[in-house]
């Protein structure tokens, strides 16, 4: 068992009170600074210059681990803006316009396409190519900003990225941790993944009907950003080659995708090689389109949609980088990088000190699984937390006499719900979806506390009876 010091308990303390500014509908950025800089003046024994340092490279270190996603979110919506500035957004999606004619029907199909192409390729990569084509689509039919993100997010965020049952990152971590064979975990994590995000979706469907907030309002449209353009609709040759040409490329993109991953003999395309070969497509798109339909004066074009994508992206993670950077001190890869070598994960310690004090019977070890599950995916990862919960499963689960394997990737779904994830504001793929969508992490995570927390209760009784 890890010893606990001052600093874990400033830090769970801390992760209380942003917990609780949640719930009760505040901003978190203040309590994650304070957090931050009370640590790094506790751990550099009490001194206010080691503590701004700390607070200047938990920013630092935050804003170069979410670049990646900042930069692809401001390449595809600099693309979009390109497309719009020539009329071929609107030719592009006028066959999903007449699909998609009402807010129900576009919120399950935005959540069934995002599956689909996060099943196959992580959902990182996915929300920038599907958000981008089909939230306009939806919310001209009249779907709110936040019903959509709600809806990539729970179904490629939630269900796809914790099965994960084609790139099987995820049940190969926990596995090999858990120390069984890995179908087992695949199968397992698929039906628990399933589960949690059917109820979860299902759930957020009748709550955002009830709220009135499933329903775009007349002036969200207007307001929504990938929306805005001044241009009247265009049906030039040009318009209409890039109008087919975009969504034909992406297509193939998500083929190659598909045939890396299911043949050994290609080059092996997921993750963050997946996330560039979006981003570098993009920008192809955007210099090309730029040209052909600007001409020469497609060199001042080019910038101004360029910082309109930016300005997009970084409206969106100002306020995560400095939630982020708290978070981050909680895994052990990140909190020597903040604090110096030697600094423990300080949420990764708490995990494990609570599965040391948790009585061995099935019902007990399957709601401390997914609790467990649930702290280590604060940190805003999901995956860093596998590891734990799979060794935790093989060290409880055995003496209990319970499946090792369904206790594995139970603790496995309850991670990457979290973290990886719907119910941190700070995690990559809230503020993915959150920034294609135009809205608020924190409004995204805010809704999601109630249907995720359903999802994750149904999926724990169900682990308890096959236990």
């Amino acid at each position: 068992m890890p010893e606990l010091t001052i600093l874990h308990w400033i830090y769970l303390a801390v992760v209380l009170w942003v917990i609780g500014s949640m719930i009760f509908r505040r901003d978190v950025v203040v309590p994650c600074i304070v957090g931050i800089f009370l640590i790094g003046w506790v751990y550099a024994e009490y001194k206010l210059v080691g503590a701004a340092q700390t607070v200047f490279r938990a920013l630092e270190t935050s804003g170069t681990e979410l670049f990646d996603i900042m930069l692809v979110i401001a390449l595809m919506v600099a693309m979009l803006k390109a497309l719009q500035s020539i009329g071929s957004d609107v030719l592009m999606v006028a066959p999903a316009k007449r699909f998609m004619t009402k807010p129900t029907i576009a919120f399950f199909t935005l959540a069934a396409v995002m599956y689909i192409a996060a099943t196959f390729f992580w959902p990182t990569p996915a929300v920038a190519l599907v958000g981008t084509i089909l939230i306009p689509v939806a919310i001209s039919a009249g779907l709110a900003p936040i019903a959509a993100a709600l809806a990539l997010n729970l179904a490629g965020h939630g269900m796809a990225l914790s099965g994960d049952v084609v790139l099987q990152g995820a049940p190969s971590i926990t596995a090999r941790a858990a120390d069984v064979d890995v179908a087992l975990i695949l199968t397992k994590g698929w039906m628990f993944a399933s589960i949690t995000g059917i109820v979860a979706l299902s759930v957020a469907y009748f709550m955002l009907r009830k709220r009135n907030e499933f329903v775009a309002k007349p002036d969200e449209a207007k307001k929504n950003e990938l929306l805005k353009t001044n241009v009247e609709v265009k049906n030039s040759k040009v318009s209409k080659f890039f109008a087919v040409a975009v969504p034909a490329l992406f297509f193939l993109i998500i083929v190659v995708m598909i045939r890396s991953n299911l043949n050994p003999d290609l080059p092996d395309i997921k993750g963050g090689g997946a996330t560039s070969l979006l981003g570098g497509t993009a920008v192809f798109f955007l210099l090309a389109t730029s040209i052909a339909g600007h001409g020469l004066s497609a060199l001042e074009k080019v910038v101004g949609f360029l910082r309109e994508g930016f300005l997009f992206s970084i409206k969106i993670f100002a306020a995560v980088i400095p939630i982020a950077g708290f978070f981050f001190l909680g895994a052990p890869s990140l909190a020597p990088v903040i604090l110096g070598e030697g600094a423990p994960g300080f949420m990764f310690d708490l995990g494990t000190a609570l599965a040391h004090v948790l009585p061995l019977g099935t019902v007990p070890l399957a709601f401390g699984i997914v609790l467990i599950g649930i702290m280590t995916g604060l940190d805003g990862s999901g995956f860093s937390g596998l590891p734990l919960v799979g060794s935790l499963a093989n060290a409880l689960g055995g003496p209990a006499g319970v499946d090792v394997a369904t206790l594995a990737a139970l603790g496995q779904i309850a991670a990457i719900w979290t973290g990886g994830g719907t119910l941190t504001a700070w995690a990559f793929g809230v503020v993915a979806d959150a920034g294609i969508a135009g809205v608020s992490p924190i409004d995204i995570v805010r809704r999601n506390f109630f249907c995720v927390g359903i999802g994750l209760f149904v999926t724990t009784l169900v682990a308890i009876m096959i236990l």
